[in-house]
């Protein structure tokens, strides 16, 4: 899935509420040609997104094609709504890409290749449907084997869902590199799948194998470098995606967690009846639910501060957030995730 030529579709929901488009298009190999959506039709992507490479903003997959003189290898579902549903307005889109020739990339629950009408589509056209989302068939249970890596394991933990887990991890994995730690990502959700071109998709993966999904990943890889950093789905306390988060976590066998908060978040995203936890009580929480596997300590902090505006305030925020965590804090994207490379290399992982 790197190195094409894609249009993103992200319709009615660039960029607030297309977090796969934005995760590609900030760390992907990708070249994004264009983005659908009907709403922003006639705008450019550094209009709303100034940090990601530009693009224009059109209203179809036909629209797309015809800007980029018909050079284009795949379509990206770049949304990934509460449930992954597939929303039947795409349709007529993701049929456009099908008779143009070019693949459909899809991290919904909605697997395209279970469309019969999609399917004979991309059948008859020599393309594939490609559901990321869909997990090896051949996942077991854990069997404690992601304690015998020789890497390092660091997993990214969540004050809620959507804070910014995939994006710590990747920052973090670029940041360690930067200073010649051999790190590598371990992709456990749809976009950073799209991104890295490898992984399981954990949230799809029947409950008794989560856990041996995480493991089959590190044993795979964990012996070629000195730090993996695992991406961290959902949140402890979640109402829906905690069964998620405990797999993850148990499955890593993780040796330090980093956990990550939204600046300003104060009740569950899409649950805005739950409350959240004071931020140190999520350090007891996570250490105490890791311990009886393998014990990891919370060794850095990373706040999205995208909400926040100005950046004194933003400032102030990572500086809030560390003393509640007792522990070095950043935003890996706004400031770099230096301090949370300090943060793990002090806790002496990563083999500096």
């Amino acid at each position: 899935m790197s190195d094409e030529r894609i249009v993103i579709l992200a319709h009615e929901k660039f960029p607030d509420h297309a977090k796969t488009a934005l995760g590609v298009m900030r760390y992907g190999d990708q070249e994004v040609l264009a983005v659908l959506d009907r709403d922003r039709a006639g705008d450019r992507v550094r209009d709303h997104v100034p940090d990601v490479p530009d693009a224009p903003i059109v209203e179809s997959f036909d629209e797309a094609v015809a800007a980029a003189d018909g050079d284009v290898d795949a379509l990206y579902i770049g949304i990934a709504p509460i449930g992954g549903g597939f929303d039947d307005s795409w349709r007529g889109d993701v049929e456009s890409a099908i008779e143009a020739g070019c693949d459909v990339v899809s991290g919904l629950h909605y697997f395209l290749n279970d469309d019969e009408d999609l399917a004979a589509l991309a059948g008859e056209h020599g393309v594939d449907l490609v559901d990321v989302r869909e997990p090896d068939d051949d996942l077991t249970v854990a069997t404690g084997a992601s304690g015998d890596v020789d890497a390092d394991v660091v997993c990214t933990v969540g004050t809620d869902c959507s804070v910014g887990k995939m994006t710590a991890s990747l920052e973090i994995v670029a940041a360690a590199r930067e200073r010649g730690i051999d790190a590598a990502f371990v992709p456990t959700g749809q976009t950073g799948i799209m991104i890295a071109g490898w992984g399981n998709p954990i949230d799809r993966v029947i409950s008794d194998f989560t856990a041996g999904a995480v493991e089959e990943m590190l044993v795979s890889i964990g012996d070629d470098h000195d730090l993996l950093v695992v991406e961290g789905q959902g949140s402890i306390i979640h109402p829906a995606y905690s069964a998620v988060t405990c797999g993850i976590l148990h499955g890593s066998m993780a040796d330090g967690l980093v956990l990550c908060h939204a600046a300003g978040r104060e009740v569950v995203h899409g649950y805005e009846s739950f409350d959240l936890p004071p931020v140190p009580e999520y350090v007891d929480l996570y250490e105490r639910l890791a311990a009886p596997v393998h014990e990891a300590d919370v060794v850095a902090g990373a706040i999205n501060t995208r909400g926040v505006s100005d950046d004194d305030a933003a400032a102030d925020a990572v500086a809030a957030f560390a003393a509640e965590t007792g522990v070095p804090a950043a935003d890996p994207v706004r400031h770099g995730a230096e301090a949370i490379v300090d943060g793990i290399v002090d806790a002496g992982l990563g083999g500096e």
